[in-house]
């Protein structure tokens, strides 16, 4: 069992863009805060708001928790460039950002901005360059940095080399999805996925797995008496699933408090699961679950 805490973050996602109002979405950061999240974070797709900006404003309202991005598209961005903003934000943040980072995967979002979709590999190669990049700057006092440390990297995604390469150089990594090759679904071979998944992680890493703090990607959440459950975002990850399938995902957690909380234990003990990121939408149900296991 490993000795790591819990933490919890809120990600905004399409009502960002919907919302209209940067006071609406300080209201909300304002209530994750409340109900006690650890980190509250913004995506970066083309359509929603510039994520460093909007950090800093959330920053305004808030005292705790970190902020951060969930993800970064790291081949939208030159690493050096990129590491300025980092570190400016980190300033104007108060040293409250974690950096969220993905190799990114929607070929429509490069089409638009008029760049070459790389290819998975090159996408990957790039994502690790500009982790080493960051650190590099970090670690030699960039003329923008004036915190002590530098911010926590967060690695997002599914496939075994973006994990690999994960392993290697983040401090966190987020699991979107497990892949569950056996049928039936149950939970008897979602288990095995996740043990699996975890295995690899350590595998890679080549170095103590306590230096990685890992967690899952929630992708539906139902808390008994608080909204409803969406299959909406783990039925496009896996179509080919029926809803009974799905509801047996690591990533789709759903009963009453306790519950929940008892699956979340269960995953830190067997897997060393620690840090699990919530939609927006279910931000209140989910809070719910707090008290029972911190």
């Amino acid at each position: 069992m490993t000795d790591r805490p819990f933490r919890f973050g809120v990600r905004f996602g399409a009502s960002l863009s919907s919302s209209g109002s940067v006071s609406w979405l300080q209201d909300q950061a304002r209530k994750a805060e409340e109900f006690g999240y650890d980190v509250i974070m913004l995506p970066d797709h083309l359509g929603t708001p510039s994520p460093f900006p909007t950090l800093a404003a959330l920053a305004a309202v808030t005292t705790r928790p970190r902020l951060g991005t969930f993800v970064l598209n790291a081949a939208f961005y030159n690493p050096a460039l990129l590491a300025r903003d980092v570190s400016t934000t980190d300033l104007l943040i108060e040293g409250r950002l974690e950096l969220g980072l993905g190799a990114g995967w929607a070929q429509e979002e490069f089409d638009e901005a008029g760049l070459l979709f790389p290819t998975a590999g090159q996408r990957i190669v790039h994502l690790e360059r500009t982790i080493l990049e960051l650190r590099r700057r970090f670690a030699a006092g960039d003329a923008s940095r004036r915190q002590q440390s530098a911010p926590p990297i967060l690695v997002g995604g599914s496939g075994d080399r973006l994990l690999a390469a994960a392993a290697v150089h983040a401090d966190i990594i987020s699991l979107a999805s497990v892949p569950v090759t056996e049928r039936p679904v149950t939970t008897d071979t979602v288990e095995q996925a996740l043990a699996d998944r975890t295995e690899y992680i350590r595998a890679a890493a080549g170095r103590p797995i306590q230096e990685l703090e890992l967690g899952l990607t929630l992708g539906a959440v139902y808390v008994n008496g608080h909204g409803k459950l969406d299959l909406t975002l783990p039925r496009m990850a896996a179509p080919d699933l029926s809803d009974d399938e799905l509801l047996a995902l690591p990533g789709v957690l759903h009963g009453s408090p306790g519950e929940v909380a008892e699956t979340l234990q269960r995953y830190r003990e067997k897997y060393h699961l620690t840090h699990f990121v919530v939609p927006a939408t279910s931000m209140t149900g989910f809070a719910k679950v707090f008290s029972r296991i911190r």
